[in-house]
């Protein structure tokens, strides 16, 4: 396969950075896209510049509005500017990064952007593909990150099926060099884990001492609970264990 140019958003992210490493060692030219790099997604500025002769555009990108308006205003500012200025440059292949299960949690306030942004790419300008993929394998040390308040955390007891970062990022990859698919099937890893056994192996593994307190937040509600979270019947299962991801954290 020739070398293509493709630009990644959010590219100093977690995801993006690992998508960026994963494009460039199969030989492809990537145009980073962050604000910290002078491209502001929220206004457009440097936009049409960065997407000069690019074929794909992978959107990696993350808010971190925790109310549901901002959220929503946030991804539909960002999608709506970046998808005007891919279809200015012409790019073919439009690929977003988004949540499994993203249809069957209402009150989530990122869920709502994040469906905000499905909805503006499947009826946008450019061909594309979008790519649910289940929480994250370091996810519960983030929440715990997030709630943690004198040596205690609060963790909701939620069952998942983390995906390990590195692997998200090959499979983002791999799909922005192909032809636009649609709504791809979920990407999940290998097998469930309990969030609050998660997050009580990360922080051992990275040797923090933090005490779990598992709870139903305002976060993460009860209708987040059973298999909800799992992924959909057909997804597509990554090779990374949490265990093998927790190896490295060590």
């Amino acid at each position: 396969m020739s070398a293509m140019r493709i630009a990644v958003a959010g590219a100093t992210g977690n995801i993006g950075a690992l998508t960026v490493a994963a494009l460039e060692r199969s030989g492809h030219q990537v145009v980073r896209v962050s604000r910290s790099l002078g491209v502001d997604l929220t206004t457009g500025e440097g936009l049409d510049a960065a997407l000069e002769g690019v074929e794909a555009v992978v959107d990696a990108t993350n808010g971190t509005a925790t109310d549901r308006e901002e959220a929503v205003a946030y991804f539909g500012t960002t999608t709506r500017n970046l998808l005007a200025a891919a279809a200015r440059a012409g790019v073919r292949h439009h690929v977003l990064l988004s949540i499994a299960c993203l249809d069957r949690v209402e009150g989530n306030a990122h869920y709502a952007g994040k469906r905000e942004q499905e909805r503006l790419v499947s009826g946008g300008p450019v061909p594309w593909t979008i790519v649910r993929a289940t929480q994250f394998h370091d996810f519960a040390a983030m929440v715990t990150s997030w709630t943690e308040r004198d040596g205690a955390a609060t963790v909701a007891p939620l069952l998942l099926q983390p995906i390990a970062p590195a692997d998200v990022a090959e499979i983002l990859a791999e799909i922005a060099v192909g032809q636009p698919r649609g709504l791809y099937r979920d990407i999940a890893g290998p097998e469930p884990q309990d969030l609050v056994d998660m997050a009580r192996r990360t922080n051992e593994a990275r040797g923090r001492t933090v005490r779990l307190v598992p709870t139903w937040t305002g976060l993460f509600g009860t209708e987040m609970a059973g298999e909800v979270m799992l992924p959909g019947e057909d997804a597509r299962i990554a090779p990374t264990t949490f265990d093998e991801w927790l190896a490295g954290q060590r």
